[in-house]
């Protein structure tokens, strides 16, 4: 999104337009914002909407399975490091949701 200033030129406001994005960027952008929900309902990160640390496994469970079939989707349409880092971002998510479960169970 772009504002004119009182000279008439056209300002970044720091907005993307997300329509605008390719169709391959945009699962990119939906696997971002989701990767970070996850991280959030593990509780590894703070949940900004309540400045706390909330877990919500079920949650973590469903955001990873969609992330696993985005990546599924894209990899066929970026670089082979592309996959490979989506590919250890989804082992991450795995690994440290597991760990938040068992520690959840002792």
């Amino acid at each position: 999104m772009n504002s004119v200033d009182s000279d008439g030129e056209k300002q970044k406001t720091g907005f993307v337009d997300i329509s605008a994005l390719d169709l391959y960027h945009l699962l990119q952008f939906f696997i971002t914002i989701l990767s970070e929900k996850t991280w959030q309902h593990i509780g590894l990160h703070i949940d900004p909407s309540i400045g706390e640390v909330k877990k919500d496994f079920e949650r973590a469970h469903v955001a990873i399975d969609c992330i696993i079939s985005l990546v599924d989707k894209l990899e066929s349409h970026v670089t082979e490091d592309e996959t490979n880092r989506l590919r250890s971002l989804i082992t991450d998510l795995q690994i440290n949701y597991a760990h938040q479960v068992e520690a959840k169970g002792k």
